[in-house]
């Protein structure tokens, strides 16, 4: 879109576009000069202006002795005739528009607007910009055994495609209307009053057309689109999910979306990759993670287990005798993550997170039997409440979750009263349970 005003009427419809504040048109500069420098008439062909400059270019260059500032002023003349849109515009505005439109900071809505009117509007001259229908983003629920031996989908999607009747032109006859509001532009130019003596010239899309430059008329109206040149269609794509691909990466089908209308290119079809849970497995980039629960005999004597790959492969995963497994401990089994994306035969690793169940109560039998091959280790005789002390049994109580027992307790603190038991200069910056964390740790 671009706008200006001018001050009553004359020269280019609605003025200058970005004409100076206050409406008043811009005068009209010298258009004969260039002319004059190649000592040509105003008519005269593009072989008359190409003679005159070559005359004056060997009589003129600098390196025979000729004048160098009247050297480049043929070369400007030159360069500005011998382009048929710049000489249609230095005809019609004078020299002054052709040096601010060719670069001279019309910006929006200044004399680039101009060279736009002539050359189609926008982007680089000559070439108007192409129109695309926007993309069509799908999110695709993917599983881990897809990534890791990858595969394809095949899903069925909606979309606009030309109509087979008349070809995407809407009419029966086969013949394209230009319509006769825009005149084929896609374009209709309004003009605003802003004041007395002051109007302002206003593009927008047309209202007819819809910017696609063409209506139909009711007689020759395809039966099948209802003229639009569109029909809907189904259409079954086939994704390529590839091995070790990222959740979040995108799958993209260009010009696929189908067409949006007659005139513009159809857009995209993208699709985004995201996880299914497993019942197995969890993915940390291209690592897999086991959570693997085992028995305190287990972890004491040794133990064995099979898993099923994602590729359908049985890992037998063991443990030897006398190799004991702390609680919270991890084991890595190496290359048997998942695929590099790019580099399939490069696998990261599969790390195995062991819980150690110790039983919830012991038989008398068995406690004996445990401390036969599990001595104690000896202690002070202060704690093992030999020595002739005065002492009193205390009860202890399971607790769950010590994080959320000291929360807890500090809530409980104050609505009562003493969150001064818990102030942070009794833990350490103020979170409860950190020290804690670091004596179990």
């Amino acid at each position: 879109m671009f706008g200006g005003s001018f001050f009553g009427g004359g020269g280019f419809p609605g003025g200058f576009p970005g004409a100076e504040m206050g409406g008043m048109g811009r005068p009209k500069s010298d258009s004969t000069r260039y002319y004059k420098i190649l000592g040509v008439d105003k008519n005269a062909s593009d072989a008359e202006l190409k003679k005159a400059h070559r005359k004056l270019a060997l009589k003129l260059h600098p390196d025979k002795g000729g004048d160098e500032e009247k050297f480049k002023e043929i070369n400007e003349a030159y360069d500005v005739l011998r382009d048929p849109e710049k000489r249609k515009i230095y005809d019609e505005y004078g020299e002054d528009a052709v040096k601010e439109g060719a670069g001279g900071g019309g910006g929006a809505g200044g004399m680039q607007d101009i060279f736009d009117m002539f050359t189609g509007g926008g982007g680089r001259r000559g070439q108007p910009r192409e129109r695309r229908g926007e993309n069509v983003v799908h999110r695709l629920k993917v599983s881990l055994e897809e990534v890791y031996n990858g595969g394809t989908r095949k899903l069925s999607l909606a979309r606009n495609i030309k109509c087979d009747s008349c070809q995407g032109r809407g009419t029966k006859s086969g013949r394209q209307y230009t319509c006769e509001t825009c005149h084929g532009s896609g374009v209709q130019v309004m003009m605003r009053p802003l004041g007395p003596g002051m109007m302002q010239q206003i593009q927008q899309p047309c209202s007819r057309c819809n910017q696609t430059g063409y209506a139909t008329p009711p007689h020759d109206t395809c039966a099948d689109c209802q003229g639009k040149g569109l029909m809907p269609e189904k259409k079954v794509f086939e994704v390529h999910i590839e091995q070790g691909h990222k959740y979040g990466a995108k799958v993209v089908l260009r010009g696929e979306a189908g067409m949006s209308e007659l005139g513009v290119l159809p857009g995209d079809v993208i699709f985004v990759l995201e996880p299914k849970p497993h019942k197995t497995f969890k993915r940390v980039g291209n690592d897999l993670i086991l959570d693997k629960e085992i028995s305190l005999q287990e972890a004491l004597c040794g133990f064995s287990f099979n898993v099923t790959h994602l590729d359908q492969r049985v890992l037998q995963v063991s443990q030897p005798a006398g190799e004991v497994v702390k609680p919270n401990s991890w084991k890595c089994i190496m290359d048997e993550g998942m695929p590099v994306h790019g580099r399939p035969y490069e696998k990261g690793n599969l790390y195995v997170h062991f819980n150690v169940k110790f039983p919830t109560t012991l038989t008398r039998q068995q406690v004996a039997a445990i401390q036969q091959v599990l001595p104690s280790a000896p202690r002070d005789s202060s704690e093992n409440g030999t020595m002739d002390v005065d002492s009193e049994n205390v009860t202890m109580r399971p607790v769950e979750d010590i994080e959320e027992e000291l929360r807890a307790r500090r809530q409980h603190a104050k609505t009562s009263g003493g969150s001064e038991a818990y102030d942070s200069s009794d833990d350490e910056d103020g979170r409860g349970g950190q020290r804690v964390q670091c004596a179990q740790q």
